[in-house]
């Protein structure tokens, strides 16, 4: 693997605005007008690269007989289905964080009671943005990508992040893991029958560019991967790792986590043991949903 080098120069011109608030779609539509109209506290599940909404299902259903109402949004123009992302990959690129976090943004503002958010890899970092931007009553960041001050970069992640990184053309593209790169990235941690199965049932392509806004977060002050820690209304936050991330790996989350400790309210962070970056899909995924609702229901 060539070593990359990243100017402050390169930062600002891999990095793109925000193109504004996608269009609410009406299945999202129908989403929040059945949350406000439960009355009950709602729980907003945000996903991350080559994975649909359709990953938190049975997580939805854990929560909604917990006695929440759940919301699983679409980043902008999401396909429905595995087999529709697959055949209509474009639909994926040039998707950036500034984008995405405010598609969410205007989601959860048209909640009438203030969520909690659940959200997993690039999904855990839009969480974090959220929150920051004081719109949720407890967050829950799994295996979260890192936004600017987290300095660490595992050898693992880097290579997980290389088959969109290894191409500065990636960054307009959207970017299809072959089996061998979900292995790594995702499904180090179950049986190979299982990563197959896995990597048939919910692998899709994604957006280059937000591993792009991520690596050069660093480097560039106007980075849309940054999350203000410091917001007094940013609520109780869970990070959560599982021990053998590749993706995201432990250093990257405990480096979050000593970033949002600046925060004055709770912040926490559990190591789950022998979990990979698949852990919220897996076949030990419940395990996950029970610490993840067992944290938001101290708070809501």
């Amino acid at each position: 693997m060539e070593n990359v080098t990243i100017n402050q120069k390169t930062a600002s011109i891999l990095e793109s605005s925000s193109v504004g608030s996608a269009t609410i779609s009406d299945h999202e539509t129908h989403q929040i007008e059945r949350a406000n109209a439960t009355g009950l506290q709602p729980v907003v599940f945000v996903h991350g690269l080559w994975l649909l909404p359709s990953s938190w299902d049975r997580w939805a259903t854990v929560f909604e007989e917990a006695g929440y109402t759940t919301l699983a949004p679409s980043w902008p123009d999401d396909p429905e289905t595995v087999d529709e992302a697959k055949a209509n990959p474009e639909v994926f690129a040039n998707k950036t964080v500034g984008q995405v976090a405010d598609h969410f943004d205007g989601i959860i503002r048209r909640l009438t009671k203030k969520p909690a958010i659940i959200g997993h890899s690039f999904g855990g970092l839009l969480v974090q943005i959220l929150a920051g931007r004081g719109l949720s009553a407890a967050t829950v960041a799994i295996d979260p990508a890192p936004f600017r001050g987290v300095l660490p970069l595992p050898l693992s992640a880097l290579k997980s992040a290389w088959p969109v990184l290894g191409n500065p053309a990636n960054r307009h593209r959207a970017i299809p893991l072959t089996y061998e790169q979900f292995r790594f990235g995702f499904a180090n941690a179950v049986s190979e029958e299982e990563a197959r199965d896995l990597y048939k049932t919910f692998a899709v392509p994604a957006s280059g560019a937000p591993l792009f806004q991520a690596a050069t977060a660093n480097l560039n002050p106007w980075t849309e991967a940054k999350v203000d820690v410091e917001n007094p209304d940013r609520g109780p936050l869970l990070i959560t790792s599982g021990e053998k991330d590749n993706t995201a790996p432990w250093a990257i989350a405990k480096a979050s986590f000593k970033r949002q400790q600046l925060n004055s309210s709770v912040t926490e962070i559990v190591e789950i043991p022998n979990r990979g970056h698949a852990l919220t899909v897996d076949s030990g995924w419940r395990e996950v949903a029970n610490i993840s609702l067992a944290f938001i229901r101290r708070f809501v």
